[in-house]
């Protein structure tokens, strides 16, 4: 049984998660094997791309039943978190549906100086989860996307940008980070070493 497996599909942002786990002396396997996915004990779902072809892939591979199902910590890192909501706008995707909230486009008010994608760093607040135990209010993370999920009853970390939206999202097992925690320096160490010890 593998101690943490990151899911391999085609939209993964897989080397810098890599990177960023060997720097807290973890390992981890990279696969999309169904059955070492299943028996792991934890699983990273990472995502950088566009959500209908994700999720195509997922559903080509059976990927979409088996992530639903486990039952082991999962952590959704940004597209990740996003197909693990019941439905993204981009490309009229319908996701996994573990989370309830909708992913929605940023879209500017007029006049408004914000660039979409958002890239950078933001702060996250209103923290509320194991996921974030030692993790300071208003720490700063890492974010790349042009679009979010909605605030719901899933929130466990609020970020704002044109508006307020769910930074990350906890229900049951599952756990999502629309940012980037293997680009967030100390903030994103914690919130890594948080999840592997859950």
């Amino acid at each position: 049984m593998e101690d943490l497996v990151i899911i391999k599909y085609n939209a993964g942002n897989i080397q810098s998660v890599l990177y960023a786990l060997e720097r807290i002396g973890v390992n981890a396997l990279v696969t999309d094997d169904y059955e070492k996915i299943q028996s792991a004990k934890k699983v990273i779902f990472p995502g950088v791309g566009e959500a209908s072809s994700a999720m195509r892939y997922l559903k080509e591979h059976k990927l979409d039943t088996l992530i639903k199902d486990l039952k082991q910590p999962v952590f959704g890192i940004c597209l990740g978190m996003q197909l693990m909501c019941a439905y993204s706008e981009e490309n009229d995707t319908t996701c996994l549906g573990i989370f309830d909230e909708h992913v929605k486009k940023f879209i500017p008010s007029a006049g408004a100086d914000f660039k979409v994608p958002q890239i950078g760093w933001n702060n996250i607040f209103n923290l509320k989860s194991e996921l974030y135990k030692d993790v300071p209010e208003n720490s700063f993370c890492y974010f790349v996307h042009g679009y979010y999920a909605a605030l719901g009853e899933h929130t466990i970390g609020t970020a704002d940008y044109i508006q307020p939206y769910s930074a990350s999202l906890h229900k049951g097992n599952f756990y999502g980070a629309q940012f980037h925690p293997e680009k967030s320096a100390k903030a994103g160490e914690q919130i890594l070493k948080n999840f592997l010890s859950l």
